[in-house]
């Protein structure tokens, strides 16, 4: 259905010739292969990395909280100080 033939792929090279010009292709295409390349391998490579700091992390204390407090609640130091 959405699928292209070969009159829309010739249309588009049209398109990218006219506007890269002729000396530009060869390094369009090598430069499209490399990203796909390197997508490919991305996508089919677990990132060893990622794995390292998941093991080498410590889990961090959550800091403590008040029951019923709610943000931008007032202290009592700030309501004793306060006019009126």
């Amino acid at each position: 259905m959405f699928g292209f033939g070969w009159m829309e792929l010739l249309l588009v090279l049209v398109i990218v010739l006219i506007v890269f010009g002729a000396g530009k292709l060869p390094q369009l295409g090598e430069g499209l292969g490399k990203a796909i390349k390197g997508f490919k391998k991305s996508v089919h490579e677990p990132e060893p990395q990622l794995e390292a700091q998941a093991g080498s992390m410590q889990a961090i204390p959550a800091a403590p909280t008040v029951a019923g407090a709610s943000v931008g609640a007032t202290t009592p130091q700030e309501t004793s100080t306060g006019k009126g």
